[in-house]
């Protein structure tokens, strides 16, 4: 059984998100399956960006739940019987469940651990490799400091708590192939490691889920191969969940374990790679055609056309 329907992290329903007239986001509802990479694809202005926007609190959406389960299980009586308190949070025999529409985008990330990164890399290019992977873990290390003063006076458990961020920040640039340029500026790294760089340093907040927008967006291939590695290393190794906006489709299907495919807002597809690749509905979208009758067509002329 699939594990977005058997164990969801996170539960979108009937989710909407509204611009004055526009509808960006228009009555989507699925699951991301604890442990899954899910890739979320869809045609340019499908509104993919929109809907991770409100996952991650950028937008408070118009309407519609976004249930997370960050241990545990996301039991559907359960969810609905938070939403009927008003509350953001509450801690369940199963695990912590977290009602991210109700939240701002700081606490999904301090306490419901969602992490993301953007279409456009946003490292702190004047720091080093090691000091981008640090920062991240800046909650951990306020709290050793007692927000100044520990870290002022150097009392041992403030040292032991930048040891270890330190350690994981190495640990993290090993993984990633970039030990060796701990000390160089992140901004001149090569393009590619960048973005490396930029899912490890989301790593090192420790998210239960990875929100990642476009990461392969500018790769070659042998870049794009490596990221799917440590993908998949995230996920196998590290137990994250992983949500994915991706346009390149050998990558989403290489590594991915569910896909959700948007189009006009609207969901138009949900279900395995090989499901999805075959769907009438999805190819409609992507050529630009009005229906999935029309769209066989298409694709029926055009293996004619290849086999002449």
């Amino acid at each position: 059984m699939n594990r977005w329907m058997t164990d969801p992290i996170l539960r979108v329903e009937h989710l909407s998100m509204r611009f004055g007239g526009l509808i960006a986001v228009n009555d989507v509802s699925f699951s991301v399956g604890r442990g899954d990479i899910t890739a979320l694809i869809g045609p340019n202005g499908a509104g993919k960006t929109t809907l991770f926007n409100c996952i991650t609190g950028f937008y408070k959406p118009t309407q519609g739940r976004l249930a997370f389960a960050r241990e545990g299980r996301a039991d559907e009586r359960e969810v609905r019987a938070l939403t009927r308190t008003g509350k953001r949070h509450a801690r369940l025999a199963s695990g912590d469940i977290y009602m991210l529409e109700r939240m701002p985008d700081f606490e999904i990330a301090a306490k419901a651990r969602v992490a993301r990164t953007f279409q456009n890399i946003r490292l702190f290019a004047g720091m080093t490799a090691l000091e981008n992977l640090v920062v991240a873990q800046h909650n951990a290390l306020m709290h050793a400091s007692g927000w100044s003063i520990l870290g002022l006076l150097s009392v041992p458990s403030w040292r032991r708590a930048e040891t270890a961020a330190i350690e994981m920040a190495r640990a993290w640039l090993a993984r990633i192939g970039l030990e060796h340029r701990a000390d160089d500026p992140a901004g001149a790294l090569p393009y590619g490691d960048q973005r490396r760089l930029e899912i490890a340093r989301a790593m090192c907040t420790g998210p239960a889920l990875l929100c990642l927008d476009e990461p392969a967006a500018g790769l070659n291939p042998r870049e794009s191969g490596e990221l799917a590695s440590l993908l998949r290393l995230i996920r196998d190794e590290h137990v994250t969940s992983i949500l994915i906006i991706e346009h390149d489709m050998s990558v989403v299907m290489k590594i991915s374990d569910h896909v959700v495919v948007l189009d006009y807002g609207a969901l138009i597809s949900d279900g395995t790679p090989d499901y999805v690749r075959n769907d009438p509905n999805v190819i409609a979208a992507y050529l630009g055609v009005s229906d999935a009758a029309e769209a066989e067509q298409v694709v029926a002329e055009i293996a004619r056309e290849s086999h002449k």
